[in-house]
């Protein structure tokens, strides 16, 4: 059976050292000077948490290996799985992917921006400590406008997970969020409930058909009507 994150979909990691920060900010996301505010943080290195189209999520630099160390720290998360990347626009896939497969391109053309994560050959340069042990990478393009406006003036994808304990219930406020990572965390921009509960739907394209990883906000069937074939799992 899949959990949470997905089955089948580690990394390799060693044990990291808790660091937690001194307090954490909280500003409306659509409140004056907020946006640089979280820009200020990403660039040195620090932890955003963020609404998405599903759930509230936390991110960081996804090129930083430093920073991605911090999001399992802040969620007490196994050091075996793996975190994806949000991306900007769908042309970010080239900044992330070694290779796209023609039914990934496919899905991202059919399923994006919303909650799909497709799950793809990473490039070289991505840090070990975000891909899985496969050299494979999620990624996703989300339909919220504060994590698109965020990533495209950042320059590049953010290594986002669920803003929560590992383990943990799906945050959907930004009260959730305090409640769980008050003081693991820099900044919560707080942009309001989120739609759902549910987090994406994530599917392994560098095989054929795509295997399911986790069901989630994009039914299975929506996809398999869309490629006209049955998905492994």
């Amino acid at each position: 059976m899949l959990d949470a994150d997905g089955r089948g979909w580690t990394r390799n990691c060693g044990r990291a050292r808790r660091v937690w920060a001194m307090s954490t900010e909280v500003l409306k996301a659509n409140a004056p000077g907020a946006m640089e505010r979280a820009l200020e943080v990403l660039r040195r290195g620090g932890v955003v948490a963020m609404p998405t189209d599903t759930v509230y999520g936390i991110g960081v630099d996804g090129f930083d290996a430093a920073a991605v160390e911090k999001l399992y720290i802040a969620k007490d998360r196994p050091a075996n799985k793996a975190i994806m990347l949000l991306l900007g626009d769908e042309e970010d896939m080239a900044k992330a992917a070694a290779s796209i497969s023609s039914t990934a391109r496919r899905l991202a053309e059919r399923f994006w921006p919303g909650g799909l994560t497709l799950v793809v050959r990473g490039r070289a340069e991505l840090p070990r400590n975000l891909c899985a042990e496969n050299g494979t990478i999620g990624l996703r393009l989300p339909d919220s406008d504060v994590v698109r406006n965020l990533v495209r003036r950042f320059g590049r994808p953010l290594a986002v997970t669920s803003a929560n304990l590992s383990g943990g219930v799906n945050s959907q406020t930004a009260e959730m969020v305090l409640a769980d990572l008050d003081g693991r965390i820099d900044l919560i921009l707080d942009g309001g409930a989120t739609p759902t509960s549910v987090p994406s739907t994530v599917l392994d394209c560098t095989v054929e058909p795509p295997r399911v990883l986790r069901e989630g906000a994009i039914g299975i069937g929506q996809i398999e009507s869309e490629l006209g074939l049955e998905l492994a799992d």
